[in-house]
């Protein structure tokens, strides 16, 4: 049984924010804490209670797992554990970023004929 990715739309945003972390490569959950935040410009940040949580969720659906990949030994903390967005999570990933750009050009089309 396959899952339809579009069940999951529209995307909570913290979990936007990971899973767009984890489609550029395998982060630990400090490492997707700080992207977030900078991406942001600290507009989102992600408590570690509300990020571990959310990742647990979205191991428990499938759009990411643990990664078994690991840095060498004197370059990591062996405590960290690595995450990666699964095929079905970058096309979530993918229509909710259609979703979005889709919304926004409603707003733009909406702003051209009302002429903020």
């Amino acid at each position: 049984m396959s899952i339809d990715p579009r069940t999951f739309l529209p995307l909570h945003h913290n979990w936007f924010h990971i899973l767009l972390s984890l489609a550029g490569g395998e982060q630990h959950g400090y490492g997707i804490m700080q992207e977030v935040l900078e991406r942001t410009n600290g507009t989102v940040r992600l408590w570690p209670a509300t990020l571990y949580g959310t990742l647990k969720r979205l191991i428990g659906d499938g759009l990411i797992e643990e990664s078994e990949e690991r840095p060498a030994p004197e370059l990591d903390d062996a405590r960290r554990r690595y995450y990666k967005v699964t095929r079905l999570g970058r096309r979530v990933l993918e229509l909710e970023c259609q979703r979005l750009e889709g919304m926004v050009r409603m707003a733009q089309d909406k702003r051209k004929l009302e002429a903020w």
